[in-house]
């Protein structure tokens, strides 16, 4: 039996879906300055492959590591926690 290493996972907010089997992904995380103590907001963009077209804008999702899938695409879609309203 094969050992597999872990998958990073990610959860965020669709941004993009345009794309045809593709969508964008923000991550925003809250990092405390070096310097000053100031929490501030960093923003990390994916370009996660949706296979089945069915992501929609403001949509919280649950994205995991994978192979490269073309160029940019190296994430996929695991599951959709949360609809957009």
């Amino acid at each position: 039996m094969e050992n597999r290493n872990l998958r990073k996972e990610r959860i965020g907010i669709v941004t993009s879906n345009k794309m045809e089997k593709s969508i964008v992904v923000s991550e925003v995380k809250r990092v405390k300055h070096p310097m000053y103590g100031k929490f501030v907001l960093k923003t990390k963009k994916y370009v996660v492959h949706d296979d089945l077209n069915d992501c929609n804008i403001g949509d919280m999702v649950k994205i995991m590591e994978t192979r490269p899938i073309s160029k940019s695409k190296c994430w996929r879609l695991v599951e959709i926690i949360e609809r957009a309203k």
